[in-house]
């Protein structure tokens, strides 16, 4: 089945929007197929204000309505706690969100981005997908991540490149409880990295102190700014860690 066939049996959908590369094609998708599509946001303290940012300008320019659903996603105890089903119960609440926002205005099938690339398994937010009818074109399609790009590239989508980013949630260690500060220093270092110039990195808590991640080719650029890194996120944590393992960038995690 191609993208074609999937929105002539989908003529109208609302769609999970998260401002990154996957599900920004499907909205381009759903738009070049004739599909009466509206976005959805989730605007929690899991996802950076960039995120956000992206997500309207993204709407914007393909001329698609976009909806932006406000949720106190740390009022989710088993969000909150953080344990090892934390991306199962904070993907059910989420969705919960999106499906009553869809239906109020009219729509009866939801769309998100997952692409053939993304492995399924008994991945607890998978899990949360398929039991909350949730349809997903690109994997229905057989569409992997780098068709994804390179489509993406080719229709001009400034999201093409756009390095995965999973949510501020998994720079807490597992069994951490979750508090808005934390991830607020987070965010907050990650910004400071980003305008640095670094690329598919993360900032995690490691105790009290921060954890950086860079891929190989960044190590040198995190020993030229040394100074700036640590006077910035010194500020913000006790400690401050370069991870010697150079960051592997496959699941966006």
């Amino acid at each position: 089945m191609t993208l074609k066939d999937f929105f002539e049996q989908v003529p109208k959908a609302a769609a999970a929007f998260s401002g990154g590369t996957d599900s920004a094609f499907v909205l381009w998708a759903a738009k070049k197929y004739g599909c009466d599509v509206h976005a959805y946001y989730v605007r929690t303290a899991f996802q950076p204000e960039f995120e956000l940012e992206d997500a309207r300008r993204l709407a914007e320019e393909l001329d698609i309505p976009m909806t932006v659903v406000d949720m106190d996603i740390l009022s989710v105890p088993e969000a909150k706690e953080n344990g090892a089903e934390r991306c199962y119960y904070c993907k059910r609440a989420i969705f919960t969100h999106l499906w009553e926002a869809a239906r109020s205005d009219g729509y009866s099938v939801l769309l998100d981005g997952t692409n053939a690339s993304d492995d399924a398994g008994d991945r607890p937010g998978m899990r949360a997908l398929r039991e909350m009818e949730v349809r997903s074109p690109l994997r229905e399609c057989g569409i992997t991540k780098e068709w994804v790009r390179e489509q993406s590239k080719e229709a001009a989508l400034f999201t093409w490149d756009k390095p995965a980013y999973a949510c501020l949630a998994t720079r807490i260690p597992v069994g951490t409880p979750i508090t808005a500060t934390d991830l607020n220093r987070v965010e907050q270092a990650e910004n400071v990295m980003a305008a640095l110039g670094f690329r598919d990195f993360r900032v995690r808590m490691y105790g009290t102190g921060a954890r950086i991640q860079v891929t190989e080719d960044q190590m040198q650029l995190v020993m030229e700014n040394r100074k700036q890194i640590y006077e910035k996120l010194g500020g913000l944590f006790s400690a401050v860690f370069l991870d010697l393992e150079e960051r592997r960038v496959s699941n966006g995690q």
